[in-house]
């Protein structure tokens, strides 16, 4: 495999009403972790990379219990310090039929937030690593957050190291703060070479409108990318139609200067937990391109990630190689 692969972000506490309850209707809840940038480091950690986490916890059993479920999950959690403040959560209702699934974030003050590029020695951390993986959920916390994010990817593009980053646009994150995401998610974005983003989020940071239907509109998008931003090597992108809370039709797309390739549709019935496919995804291209696979290959093993994500409780994939190849090939009875 590749050199050792760095993420930098924010662990979660998850907390989800039983079954598809709604939040409160019954006085339990079931704890999950995870972290937009974390499930991707636990979905490359099953897939065989080397996975170092970088982030910050309070000095507390919850923050402790969260990194040794990271760490349980194979990822190197070395690089996790603890600093004061408090633990970020947030609280999932599991939709079901006709009624969505609902998130309410409680992550205001966390110790996280509150830490800033002082507090990273990133030019010791990314040293010969093969790649730093971001999100925009970072620099979206606050003024401190978002500063580390940039010195972060700053120092990847300093030291050769490449960027992949995935844009997670949250507005409700963004307007909580006198903030500029514009100018923020641009500049990170001009780092990478991998961006995770579709149409909305180049709409977003070029500040255009892209015309036509599906894919003519994706490759527009895509090109428009790669002419605003010249380190940017590959864009990859998924496509989500809801038809009820557990039936869903999802294809994915990638984007390169000259290549590109998106998969048909398919249909995701019987949802378990939809929460982090799209870090799912992210882990399954990555491993793909990791890999050296072309267009094609890494489009089939990010959908195939995205997909099966949908059938496990919790926020990470936690699949295989092999469990890669039994989605494509259709296998569905029990494997003995």
């Amino acid at each position: 495999m590749t050199a050792r692969l760095v993420f930098f972000g924010e662990l979660l506490i998850r907390l989800t009403a039983p079954g598809n309850e709604l939040l409160m209707q019954s006085p339990a809840l079931s704890l999950h972790v995870g972290g937009a940038e974390a499930n991707v480091a636990i979905g490359l950690a099953h897939l065989g990379h080397d996975c170092a986490m970088v982030s910050s916890i309070p000095p507390n059993a919850l923050g402790r219990g969260a990194v040794a479920a990271v760490r349980g999950a194979g990822v190197d959690c070395t690089a996790v310090t603890s600093h004061p403040g408090r633990m970020g959560l947030y609280f999932l209702s599991v939709g079901a039929g006709l009624r969505a699934s609902e998130i309410v974030y409680d992550r205001a003050g966390s110790s996280f937030a509150a830490t800033g590029p002082d507090d990273y020695d990133f030019d010791r951390l990314l040293a010969g690593a093969g790649l730093l993986h971001l999100s925009g959920i970072t620099p979206a916390l606050g003024p401190r957050s978002a500063e580390a994010a940039l010195a972060a990817a700053r120092a990847a593009k300093r030291l050769g190291v490449p960027v992949s980053f995935d844009g997670n646009y949250r507005a409700m994150l963004w307007d909580a703060w006198g903030s500029d995401p514009r100018a923020i998610l641009s500049e990170l974005i001009g780092t990478a070479e991998i961006l995770f983003g579709n149409h909305r989020d180049l709409s977003l940071v070029l500040e255009r409108a892209f015309g036509g239907e599906g894919e003519d509109r994706r490759r527009e998008a895509a090109d428009a990318g790669f002419a605003a931003f010249p380190n940017l090597r590959l864009i990859a992108s998924t496509a989500r139609h809801t038809v009820t809370a557990d039936h869903h039709r999802i294809a994915a797309r990638i984007d390169l200067r000259d290549a590109s390739h998106q998969t048909a549709d398919v249909d995701v019935t019987g949802i378990v937990d939809r929460i982090g496919a799209g870090d799912a995804f992210a882990a399954g291209v990555l491993h793909a391109h990791l890999s050296g696979g072309d267009a094609r290959a890494m489009a089939e093993s990010g959908l195939a990630l995205a997909c099966l994500k949908h059938s496990l409780p919790g926020d990470a994939s936690r699949f295989g190689q092999s469990d890669i190849d039994a989605f494509h090939s259709g296998a569905l009875d029990v494997r003995r």
